[in-house]
């Protein structure tokens, strides 16, 4: 595959450094300007501080970039143009139509797995939406996590979604739940979700032998680990559904469907809850950044003995 590189990310590869992907859908699409660029570049800042080099992905004017430099980044963030949200099938038809936009998980694992990045950190994975028995409605970042060798950070799936059918298709798509310091699934927002993980890691190390084994030894596809948010930025699980619950109910009403549910949710939960949402995606982001940028360095160690 043909990538452009910026110049932080061609040095890191041609010295061998510790890289981490970054989604900017979260960019493009999820957040507010300019809290998106102020959250892109703290996680940028927060693996470079854990000895990794962030590699940002996205799609600008048709072309693949891996890492973006500051120019590309504010086009994002400032939206003040057409912007895909692209998921892996929609890669192609931005290529092809020299379009520029946002990458989601789905995609991100896709390009990070060509481009030979093994450690991703994003927010939350996507996975099947509440009412999936009568629309359909499941992410292709699931299917993504299935096929490529990406380990990926997050707060769990986002918590507008079935979380319990989410868990079922990962596992009948062969994706491991690793608890990263504990035994029960984070629900974005939440710590806490109900739902019982069977695989924990407590540090970066026994992450990184988990992915090692499943990529490099196994030869299988992506891994999922789950990092519950900061305590202190954290939302109490009750509070969170009462909100999604009435979130949901307005977009059923206003015809709200497919890739735009997951923006129209986000920004209903930060307005129902005086910002506080927002304040705890940013925190999570930074912290699974944090903890992927230690991944990374730790599989590094271990891809050279």
């Amino acid at each position: 595959m043909d990538f452009r590189y910026s110049d932080e990310v061609r040095r890191a590869k041609d010295s061998g450094q510790p890289l981490v992907a970054l989604e900017t859908s979260v960019v493009a699409q999820g957040l507010p300007y300019p809290d998106n660029l102020g959250a892109a570049r703290a996680c940028e800042e927060a693996v470079r501080r854990a000895g990794a080099v962030p590699a940002p992905i996205a799609v600008v004017d048709g072309e693949v970039w891996v890492g973006l430099e500051d120019a590309a980044m504010r086009r994002l963030a400032e939206g003040k143009e057409k912007l895909l949200k692209l998921g892996s099938r929609d890669l192609a038809v931005a290529v092809a139509t020299r379009a520029s936009g946002g990458t989601t998980v789905s995609a991100t694992c896709e390009l990070a797995a060509a481009a030979g990045i093994r450690v991703f950190s994003t927010g939350g994975i996507g996975g099947v939406h509440r009412g999936a028995a009568e629309h359909w409605d499941i992410s292709q970042d699931i299917a993504a996590l299935s096929r490529y060798p990406v380990a990926v950070v997050c707060a769990g799936a986002k918590s507008v979604l079935d979380l319990p059918k989410t868990m079922e298709l990962l596992e009948t798509a062969g994706v491991p739940v690793i608890g990263v310091g504990t035994h029960e699934l984070p629900s974005f927002y939440s710590r806490e979700s109900g739902l019982s993980l069977e695989h924990r890691a407590d540090d970066p190390e026994a992450a990184a032998r988990i992915a090692h084994a499943r990529f490099e030894l196994l030869g299988q596809g992506g891994v999922l680990y789950t990092v519950p948010p900061p305590e202190e930025a954290a939302l109490p699980r009750n509070e969170v559904e009462l909100h999604i619950a009435s979130a949901l109910a307005d977009a059923e009403r206003q015809g709200v469907r497919g890739k735009a549910v997951t923006p129209f949710l986000l920004g209903e939960m930060a307005k129902r809850t005086g910002g506080k949402s927002l304040k705890t995606n940013l925190a999570l982001l930074v912290n699974n950044a944090r903890f992927a940028g230690a991944l990374a360095v730790a599989y590094a160690r271990l891809a050279k003995r």
